[in-house]
């Protein structure tokens, strides 16, 4: 993430992961989520956090899903139904879930397929919000396999929606895409990226921080980019990555279709949803088994030379060194776990206010 929208260090207040653990999993209790899924979703969010993830973490979701439990848009206790399933394949209903309730265990049916016959692949149609695709992929790399995840949905809005490149009204989400790959001694490969120029969650990340979205991120309601720096408006539309077509907008929104096809039309719903009472986040798991295609050993010591590869090139000006996906999460999360994860003030904050009002005990930081 840029440097600009780490939370700025007067406003830092540095929290145990753990004491914001319990705080999260109370949350999720009191708004009816059973003990299983609260400590299921909460690991999500904190594993965003420890990753410097910030703009899916607890500071921009926590308040979102309780608000939406609040509001009935989301299902504490969904009842999960298989649709259809073969011996790699699986396709379920999610029954209104919050996404970070039930992910874990859809990439898992996914995993464990991939371990009997190579590859396994699930999709989820009528699930809410998953929190961030890289924290599944990374479950597969976990385990030693390579791992993809997709979301989409949340496309045909009044505001917040990717625009099709040429387009004045929004079709599709963000559609982020992830995939992971371990290796041996190296941080583990993770790449977890939204189709579009931003996440959504990074504008409202902005406007609690106080600074300017950049020049090409985000468009006016009539599809006009904002090609200046400009203040988090309340309406606008998001750019497909590349933004313009001039610099290759096509190809994130591109992407953001075939993200589309994978997680709502091969779950048998269109674009525009299932049309029943839980709607909006679809779905897709896959894990690869990496003894189906090589040896393992020798893939994780070709993943470490790879990767050290990456990271031993020469820097342009300017710049003091050059990354590979995955090895800033991997270092922040040393960081975090030794230190504490930094929470802009006003995150605590409401922490404690929504602790007040649903009478739930926070002890934070």
């Amino acid at each position: 993430m840029l440097e600009q929208y780490h939370v700025p260090v007067e406003d830092r207040v540095y929290v145990d992961v753990d004491r914001m653990r319990a705080a999260t999993e109370a949350l999720f209790m009191r708004c009816g989520v059973d003990e299983d899924g609260a400590k299921a979703s909460t690991d999500v969010l904190l594993t965003n956090d420890l990753r410097a993830v910030e703009t899916h973490g607890v500071s921009n979701m926590m308040r979102n899903y309780v608000a939406q439990y609040m509001a009935g848009t989301l299902n504490p206790t969904p009842d999960l139904k298989i649709v259809r399933e073969t011996a790699t394949t699986a396709n379920f209903d999610g029954d209104g879930a919050l996404g970070i309730q039930i992910g874990g265990d859809m990439m898992q049916i996914a995993i464990d397929k991939a371990k009997q016959y190579g590859t396994g692949a699930v999709t989820v149609f009528d699930s809410g919000h998953l929190g961030g695709c890289g924290y599944y992929a990374a479950q597969a790399a976990q385990q030693g396999m390579i791992g993809l995840c997709m979301t989409g949905g949340h496309g045909t809005r009044a505001s917040g929606g990717m625009l099709p490149t040429f387009a004045a009204e929004s079709r599709l989400g963000t559609n982020p895409i992830s995939w992971a790959a371990p290796a041996r001694n190296e941080h583990p490969f993770l790449f977890d990226v939204a189709c579009t120029q931003i996440a959504n969650n990074k504008v409202g990340l902005a406007r609690r921080i106080g600074v300017p979205l950049e020049p090409g991120w985000i468009t006016d309601t009539e599809g006009n980019p904002f090609n200046e720096p400009v203040d988090p408006p309340d309406e606008y539309f998001l750019l497909p990555f590349g933004g313009t077509r001039e610099n290759g907008s096509h190809k994130g929104y591109g992407f953001a279709a075939v993200c589309a096809i994978m997680c709502q039309t091969l779950a048998g719903v269109g674009l525009s949803g299932s049309g029943n009472q839980y709607q909006g986040g679809y779905h897709f798991f896959a894990a690869f088994q990496i003894e189906a295609f090589c040896d393992h050993d020798e893939f994780l010591d070709n993943m470490d030379d790879a990767l050290a590869h990456l990271a031993a090139a020469k820097p342009a000006p300017g710049h003091e060194r050059v990354l590979y996906p995955g090895l800033i999460e991997g270092e922040e999360t040393e960081q975090r776990l030794d230190e504490g994860i930094p929470y802009h003030r006003e995150v605590i904050e409401w922490y404690e206010s929504i602790g007040a009002e649903l009478d739930v005990e926070i002890s934070l930081p």
